[in-house]
């Protein structure tokens, strides 16, 4: 009698981990944030050099805790731009700066600093007897000299605008040659922008010199208070523009 054979049954087992366990969605998430990448180092190259100043001093110094307005790292490149959010270390950092220098303390009383919509106004005040400039003159006093050298030092570092401004007070200029208010204003703003510039200013920092005269009073009702003949510096804010936010994926189901 012929022995029967064995049943031998294959199983077959199908599937492949529920569509390879989703891992496609891994693939796809890192294929965006890549093409993400590409897309801001393009943007990033096609911008101003001061947005990639303050970019890069950004990443130097992301929170922002640097003793100065540059990054903390020596050698790292040129200091942060001033911005509606950092303005205020900018004044503490002036005010510092001059009460450090003995000779110079007693002029801070002369000097008014202001945060505007335009950026951050330092006013030199003159007295009745000249304080930064000498009386009827567009030629610096010596302690005005010395006071806008510190200033320069303070800002040559910095990639924002400066404007300067002259003004005076409603005393008509003595002269029989034509020369009048408008010309002192304009001319002491100059001389401001000259010397700042000899001390390290740029040469493309300073954005504008104006004079005034008697238009833009500071005590509007006494047009001859000595503190309406001044010389206003404005340190123009820099906007720094927001990177376009990367579109995540979207979430494995079941996930939130």
């Amino acid at each position: 009698m012929q022995a029967q054979r064995p049943i031998i049954v294959i199983k077959k087992i199908s599937g492949h981990g529920g569509h390879h366990g989703g891992a496609w969605k891994v693939a796809y998430a890192d294929f965006v944030t890549a093409m993400m990448a590409l897309f801001i180092v393009l943007w990033l190259m096609n911008t101003s050099d001061h947005v990639k100043k303050v970019i890069a001093g950004y990443f130097n110094d992301p929170s922002g805790s640097s003793n100065k307005l540059g990054s903390d790292k020596e050698g790292a490149g040129d200091n942060l731009a001033i911005t509606h959010e950092n303005i205020q270390h900018l004044k503490e950092q002036i005010d510092q700066a001059i009460r450090a220098k003995a000779d110079l303390s007693n002029l801070q009383k002369h000097m008014e600093m202001t945060i505007t919509p335009e950026g951050l106004r330092i006013e030199l005040l003159e007295t009745k007897d000249g304080t930064f400039f000498q009386t009827g003159s567009t030629k610096l006093s010596a302690s005005g000299s010395e006071f806008l050298q510190l200033l320069a030092g303070e800002l040559k570092s910095l990639p924002n605008k400066i404007s300067i401004e002259g003004h005076t007070d409603a005393v008509p200029y003595a002269s029989t040659e034509g020369y009048t208010n408008w010309e002192l204003s304009t001319d002491r703003a100059n001389a401001a922008r000259k010397l700042m510039q000899q001390q390290g200013l740029r040469v493309d920092q300073v954005a504008q010199v104006r004079g005034y005269a008697d238009q833009q009073l500071r005590v509007k009702n006494n047009p001859l208070d000595p503190s309406n003949r001044r010389i206003s510096l404005i340190v123009q804010y820099v906007e720094v523009p927001h990177l376009p936010e990367v579109v995540k994926p979207p979430p494995e189901p079941g996930k939130k």
